[in-house]
């Protein structure tokens, strides 16, 4: 799934629920952007990253760096969810 796809589906997925509000593509391209960066700026998860923190995104998982490498650890609502073991 590329970029455009992501955004496709996740603009569909926001015009579906239940809480009223309304997301467009171009609404969620630039959280996007702003989260991961794009070739002529870093993400705000970068930006972590470089300045040594841990990015934790709830049960998603987590993002680090160590020696100038950035790593992604699943967390356990993620894993559980891959191998179809969800509560």
């Amino acid at each position: 799934m590329d970029k455009s796809q992501l955004t496709e589906m996740t603009a569909r997925r926001a015009a579906d629920s239940s809480d009223g509000r309304e997301l467009t593509g171009d609404d969620i391209s630039r959280v996007l952007d702003l989260l991961f960066g794009t070739v002529e700026q870093a993400g705000t998860i970068a930006e972590a990253l470089k300045g040594r923190e841990v990015v934790t995104l709830g049960s998603f998982g987590s993002f680090q760096a160590a020696d100038g490498v950035a790593s992604f650890r699943p967390g356990t609502a993620l894993t559980e969810y891959l191998r179809d073991q969800t509560r």
